[in-house]
């Protein structure tokens, strides 16, 4: 045997070997060698690669990290649509679940079910060519994710080759998450720099897999866990869920245990048992159970709807609460102006996150709770939802109360308060805070779309006094971006052709951009129906309120806001900047049209469109869109996570379309 053969058969031991101790300590937390020994074997292969180059496959543990950084991630489409699932939060809606279920399985049939935990991390899919690793994508928008190939490589539940039969294409799916230490761990570094640490696990992971430079995401010890599979080519020869998870696991890829039920009681014992029992013991954060139907073929006879699968619901765990203590109160300056006070907490771990910060919303709110520094608290949180303090626990002796300050907090101007609101107010238009914020707002998606102008890139243009108001934005040149670290060539072309794209919004956007007080996304789209902008600068407050979502309170703070020197040299500078001031003309509904007169409420979130396009699509069409659910409501129409309304609606007897038959109703031009 040549030395180079004798070269090639000792690197295919040890990378064999390498991976065999790979599987044992990240797959099955068995390691059987010491991290001495497992280096020296890496060592090994190291030099032997170093010493024949043809040897470094793309397969081999050396190649894990890449070192090239990217400069951003491309869109992958996924070939099987990555759906999300329905969520019941009792085992009332668990039960209203299991009836729907059945009425979708032929008369009689009884399923079993496989139960997993459901953990919150990042779903990604990794897919994987005669056993080799091809591609890794995130979710996105479960068409089109983003490849993150580079850095998922450096994960190490992800296996660069398969092990065990595997078919000739299989595209897995599954949740790459942080655990609690190494959370904690990441935060500790993060503060000792200086730097803004992580808010959970969860934007950790999602953080750290969309690195530009994988050498940073291997250094972050994620984690990657198996929880179905995408397509499966040739023909899938396995029957049932379960029989799938023992395949990936001797693949050599990570699950979770799992348990098997019989029957919708099985399910709600088991929800009970791993609440008290394992949740806690959990190295990674899980906010409750998947229910999925064993079998393949009854999951294909109970099919899906156009968002999720009928044959899988998420059973979620409710509000978690923690004790913490109250160390101060500081005072937040909003985009309008309004002062709100946000307890300094010391910080505490709840429901997936560490917090350290809970808004009070306002004064009366500070009162109503008896809030002061020094109090211990119980505070809440229930999924993705904003924490928020319950209850006084213990007040503290000497505790100092909270009251109004009559000082801005940013700027140093009066505060004050309009008698019939709650909230005060800074009267200062200048105020560096609201300026920060109100460009936010200006910028964000319901209001100007201007996707660059985020809150660093924010912060920076007014602390350096390029933009001091929204006007300023469409002067800015490419030569004022390069200046700041933050922009190159590309990123500053990029931002130059967001704003001027901006430029021809609809009306409706720009009012809703101004941040008129009262003035919020659908009230501003209907002020563009009846006025322009001028018309609506010069409108007096009775033609106002012949508009009927128009008060007189919100009459007079438009009348107002226009009557300000400052608000009128504003739209000059726009009218200078070429924005859209015209109205915005409704399309006439056809005649007979099915939309006509009608009330649509939307709720949960949509697949296929946003809300707010859906609400667009209907008064297009001559309908109407509320916000609330009442007896005169035509149709709900309800998306993932439709709460409160869908119950409303199904207790008053208001006909709940999902999102399928919502865009069956619209005529072609309007489908999306």
């Amino acid at each position: 045997m040549s030395a180079p053969k004798k070269a090639a058969a000792e690197a295919a031991r040890l990378r064999r070997e390498i991976a065999e101790h790979d599987r044992r300590y990240y797959i099955e937390d068995a390691p059987i060698i010491s991290d001495t020994e497992y280096d020296r074997l890496m060592r090994q292969l190291q030099e032997l690669e170093q010493a024949h180059l043809e040897l470094a496959t793309p397969d081999s543990p050396t190649q894990r990290v890449s070192g090239a950084a990217s400069a951003d991630f491309r869109p992958v489409k996924h070939t099987v649509l990555m759906l999300s699932l329905d969520n019941a939060y009792n085992s009332e809606e668990l039960r209203a679940w299991h009836e729907r279920l059945l009425k979708n399985l032929p008369s009689g049939e009884r399923p079993r079910f496989v139960i997993e935990p459901k953990i919150d991390g990042l779903s990604c899919a990794l897919t994987y060519v005669r056993g080799a690793l091809t591609s890794a994508a995130t979710r996105g928008d479960g068409t089109t994710g983003e490849d993150v190939t580079a850095n998922a490589r450096t994960i190490r539940t992800i296996p660069l080759t398969l092990s065990g039969p595997f078919p000739e294409r299989l595209e897995i799916r599954g949740e790459v998450v942080l655990y609690n230490e190494d959370f904690k761990r990441i935060n500790e570094k993060l503060a000792a720099e200086g730097r803004e640490p992580f808010v959970n696990p969860r934007n950790c992971a999602a953080g750290s897999l969309r690195q530009k430079d994988p050498r940073v995401t291997a250094q972050r010890r994620l984690r990657f866990i198996v929880h179905s599979f995408g397509a499966w080519e040739p023909e899938c020869p396995i029957k049932s869920h379960a029989e799938f998870l023992a395949a990936a696991k001797t693949m050599g890829l990570r699950v979770e245990p799992q348990v098997r039920a019989e029957s919708i009681e099985d399910i709600v014992a088991e929800y009970e048992r791993f609440k008290n029992e394992t949740l806690v013991k959990l190295p990674y954060a899980v906010d409750g159970l998947v229910v999925k139907v064993d079998s393949y073929a009854q999951q294909r006879r109970a099919g899906f709807t156009a968002k999720s699968p009928r044959w899988a619901i998420a059973f979620k765990y409710p509000a978690q609460q923690a004790s913490t203590v109250i160390e101060d109160v500081v005072f937040s300056v909003g985009r309008t102006g309004t002062i709100t006070p946000v307890a300094k907490v010391k910080p505490v771990f709840c429901a997936g996150v560490t917090i350290s910060s809970v808004t009070l919303h306002n004064f009366d709110e500070v009162g109503r709770l008896g809030i002061h520094a020094g109090a211990s608290v119980l505070i809440e949180r229930a999924g993705e939802v904003i924490p928020k303090i319950v209850k006084v626990t213990k007040p503290a002796k000497g505790g100092r109360n909270i009251h109004p300050p009559k000082n801005c907090p940013a700027c140093g101007a009066a505060v004050v308060k309009e008698p019939e609101f709650v909230a005060y107010y800074c009267e200062n238009p200048s105020c560096p805070a609201q300026i920060k914020r109100m460009l936010l707002h200006f910028a964000s998606r319901p209001a100007m779309d201007i996707q660059g102008l985020g809150e660093q890139v924010v912060a920076t243009l007014v602390d350096s006094g390029r933009v001091k108001s929204a006007a300023d934005i469409f002067e800015l040149a490419k030569g004022d971006l390069l200046e700041i670290p933050l922009f190159a060539d590309k990123r500053a072309e990029n931002l130059l052709q967001q704003i001027s794209d901006s430029r021809a919004r609809p009306l409706g956007k720009l009012l809703n951009a101004l941040g008129i007080r009262h003035i919020g996304e659908k009230l501003a789209a209907t002020l563009a129906e009846n006025f322009s902008l001028d018309e609506l600068a010069q409108a007096s407050v009775d033609s106002l309120e012949r508009v009927p979502e128009v008060g007189p309170v919100v009459a007079e703070s438009i009348t107002d806001y226009f009557a300000s020197k400052e608000v009128r040299e504003l739209i000059e500078r726009f009218r200078g900047a070429r924005l859209n001031f015209e109205k915005v003309r409704r399309r006439e509904p056809s005649s007979g049209a099915v939309f006509s007169g009608k009330t649509f409420v939307f709720t949960g979130e949509l697949a296929k469109m946003t809300r707010q396009e859906a609400e667009e699509k209907a008064k297009a069409l001559g309908g109407k869109a509320s916000n609330s659910v009442s007896s005169k409501t035509s149709f709900v129409v309800a998306g993932e996570a439709a709460g409160a309304k869908l119950k409303k609606a199904l207790a008053l007897g208001v006909p709940v379309l999902d999102e399928t038959q919502f865009i069956a109703m619209l005529p072609d031009e309007l489908k999306p």
